[in-house]
């Protein structure tokens, strides 16, 4: 894929919280939530970032969206520096880079009639008047499947699903080319879930938008995703095309994950993967590799030596001293 179709391009990005203690308020440690990410995104594509809760994911996103700050690295939309750029090419990105949050009821204003949530962002970006804003509103209801009468409307009127359509119009309401959907569909109903990645998969393919996925949950990730990124503890551990990544993952953190993903056949038998322990603190991340704790293949080596991020084939990255491809 060539370096032109690249959207987005996240290099060496790390976000370090710090820990303060005693009556000072002194910095004593820090907590590693994203520790050393690179990755790309390409236009028209979707990018699946995977791992347990607390892996690093829904920061990585919100530092790839500007809201907050990298402690190092750098984050490039289209070619542009997002981490240094000033206040107002900040502001000129921000409306080609979008977000889905979690809970779809706290990240809708209460306050706000549905008319007013879907045209503030023509009114914040200066994009038309207030009649072409109106009008830009009722094309989304269409576009996500509510109905017209909903513009009258506030948030605690819909169900949750109806509640995560009317985000996903408010995303899309001033044509973005990148949506971060940071685990959009977990706090839903499994049939609900369906509904809203079938609708994010018509958009895509319809609008031509790229999307980041951020996820925990493998069966999703594999019916949205064209590349899925696999972290452990604030790392990047695996990169891969979709089909790659589930036909043989590389890393022993990918195959536990995949091994614990349930088969709608009960014919087919497969071998579980069990972790051995809790997943380590960010703040006293292990030496060497940090996965090598709970690591059914660890060598004496993976506790010394930190494992550099290796190319298999055809783009298949993986941070492993031996990965099994």
């Amino acid at each position: 894929m060539s370096e032109s179709n690249v959207l987005l391009k996240v290099e060496n990005v790390k976000k370090w919280f710090p820990v303060r203690r005693g009556i000072f308020s002194k910095v004593t440690e820090y907590v590693k939530a994203v520790d050393g990410v690179s990755l790309e995104v390409h236009a028209g594509h979707t990018l699946g970032i995977v791992g347990e809760s607390g892996c690093g994911k829904s920061t990585l996103a919100r530092v790839i969206m500007g809201l907050i700050p990298p402690t190092e690295g750098v984050v490039y939309f289209e070619g542009q520096d997002m981490t240094h750029a000033d206040r107002d090419s900040i502001h000129r990105m921000r409306r080609d880079i979008q977000i889905i949050f979690q809970d779809p009821y706290a990240s809708l204003n209460p306050r706000q009639r549905v008319s007013s949530i879907l045209t503030e962002p023509y009114k914040i970006h200066h994009l038309g008047t207030q009649q072409q804003a109106m009008d830009r509103a009722r094309e989304l209801l269409d576009l996500v499947g509510l109905p017209q009468d909903s513009m009258r409307k506030f948030p605690h009127e819909f169900s949750g699903g109806q509640r995560q359509r009317l985000c996903i119009a408010r995303a899309l309401a001033v044509n973005p080319k990148l949506i971060v959907c940071d685990e959009c569909v977990s706090a839903l109903d499994v049939s609900i879930q369906a509904q809203i990645i079938n609708l994010l998969t018509r958009l895509q393919k319809q609008l031509g938008i790229a999307l980041i996925f951020v996820s925990h949950d493998l069966r999703v990730v594999e019916h949205i995703s064209s590349h899925v990124a696999v972290m452990y503890l604030g790392r990047m551990v695996e990169y891969a095309e979709k089909s790659q990544l589930f036909a043989a993952p590389a890393h022993p953190y990918t195959k536990a994950l995949l091994s614990a993903v349930p088969q709608a056949d009960p014919t087919i038998k497969k071998e579980r993967i069990i972790l051995q322990g809790d997943l380590p603190s960010p703040i006293h991340v292990p030496s060497g590799c940090p996965f090598h704790p709970r690591c059914f293949s660890a060598r004496p080596e993976c506790s010394q030596q930190v494992p550099e991020t290796q190319e298999l084939c055809g783009g298949h990255l993986c941070s492993c001293l031996y990965p099994e491809h």
